[in-house]
């Protein structure tokens, strides 16, 4: 599955898109931390839940659990808030 990285995940992908496979979000995600260590941490949380800055986009419909089961023809995006002041 083609995987739309953020500017902000990019130091550990060195790219901005990513090859990765599994049947359901997590374990896409699973997947990236495979390749990529640390990423997945700046996406979900010690309780295994979706950080509130980060969003995921499953061929352009929004995504909000883990558990939702993706096809291998999906295109992952994910999209990270800017916040300041």
């Amino acid at each position: 599955m083609n995987v739309l990285i953020p500017s902000p995940l990019r130091s550990y992908t060195g790219q901005s898109r990513a090859e990765a496979s599994g049947g359901t979000l997590g374990d896409v995600l699973d997947d990236l931390e495979r390749q990529y260590p640390g990423i997945r941490f700046r996406m979900v949380d010690e309780q295994d839940r979706l950080r509130r800055h980060v969003r995921f986009f499953v061929n352009g419909d929004a995504v909000f659990d883990l558990a939702r089961p993706l096809e291998p023809t999906d295109e992952l995006c994910i999209v990270q808030a800017l916040s300041g002041g």
